[in-house]
């Protein structure tokens, strides 16, 4: 732009104390022929809308060392120079606010994105939720199937070991309403069935201990200070009551093992001259005989008691177990019965 113009440095200094910038005086006075502050405040309000109004020019400034008289301003361009300066102010607030609104725009357009994305977030756990569980329900239904299929087959495995002809599954299509009619009687009949076999324990257990019935008796019978003064066959009383105590706690033993764990061989085989059983249970005639009431029979010669796997009923040995319960816990237990 330098073409060797000046620009007078008076006239720059007194643009400045009207409000203008360095740069825009320096342009105005440049392109207004550097003659007057009222040309240079005109070409401002006609160029007040150039982009590069506040570009500084590259011209150099003429500093006048000779006095000159001051210069006069009308009053008209002092007014002009003022709307000018408010102009500037209003726009440049006008600038600030349109900053402002454009931030919180911004501001409310990220706040629109984040919501939306913790939406879409949400979403998507709520899918792999829903995802994670039917692949929970469907794992569970194919455990139940295998179950399903695995009692199938032991029914069937047993059903052979038994030398029982093979279901026909088209007859049990046909004979289901006939089993639901029936259902009721069978029920029944179980029931009366079990009834009977605890009935049979329990008198069993009583039959146990009724043998030592009269001399029990009569230690309940006399005082401390009496017993006290007994003689040694007295003594063998408590001693028998002992010993029905330790066959009741021992069969119970038997009892729980075999119903805890039905598929250990070694809880459903018993010898009968094993010393520890010989004098615990085997002692009394009915302590094998309980035993054999829950399902073990005498194999090998009468030398064991076993369980067949497949004569395993968790509801006798549960019954079993409560008799016993009842014997060792109960003082009175086989000593009202009529029976001799």
């Amino acid at each position: 732009m330098d073409d060797g113009k000046e620009v007078k440095k008076k006239l720059v200094d007194e643009l400045e104390e009207m409000g203008f910038p360095l740069a825009r005086a320096m342009r105005a006075l440049y392109h207004s022929g550097n003659s007057s502050l009222e040309d240079a405040i005109n070409w401002i309000v006609d160029h007040e809308n150039d982009p590069e109004i506040d570009q500084m020019p590259l011209v150099p400034v003429k500093i006048e060392i000779e006095d000159f008289e001051p210069s006069c301003v009308s009053e008209e361009v002092k007014l002009t120079a003022q709307k000018l300066r408010k102009k500037s102010r209003k726009r440049n607030n006008e600038d600030d606010m349109k900053s402002v609104s454009r931030r919180e725009k911004e501001r409310i357009r990220v706040g629109k994105e984040l919501q939306e994305a913790k939406k879409i977030a949400e979403e998507n756990e709520r899918k792999r939720f829903i995802a994670l569980r039917k692949a929970e329900k469907e794992e569970v239904n194919r455990a139940r199937e295998k179950v399903r299929q695995k009692l199938q087959q032991d029914k069937v495995e047993r059903r052979g070991r038994l030398e029982l002809p093979p279901e026909n599954h088209a007859s049990l299509k046909t004979s289901t309403s006939m089993v639901q009619e029936n259902k009721v009687v069978v029920s029944t009949e179980a029931s009366v069935n079990l009834t009977t076999k605890v009935d049979l324990m329990r008198e069993c257990l009583r039959s146990l201990r009724r043998y030592n019935k009269v001399r029990l008796s009569v230690t309940q019978i006399f005082s401390k200070a009496l017993i006290d003064t007994m003689t040694k066959n007295d003594i063998l009383i408590q001693d028998d009551d002992i010993k029905v105590k330790r066959a009741f706690e021992t069969l119970l033993i038997y009892v729980r093992n075999v119903a805890r764990n039905p598929d250990e061989d070694k809880f459903r085989k018993i010898r009968l001259s094993n010393p520890a059983f010989k004098e615990r249970v085997g002692v009394f005639e009915q302590g094998p005989k309980f035993l054999e009431l829950c399902g073990f029979e005498r194999v090998e010669g009468g030398k064991y008691l076993f369980l067949p796997r497949h004569r395993f009923d968790l509801s006798v040995f549960e019954s079993a177990g409560n008799i016993l319960q009842s014997a060792i816990t109960n003082p009175f237990f086989g000593l009202l019965s009529t029976e001799e």
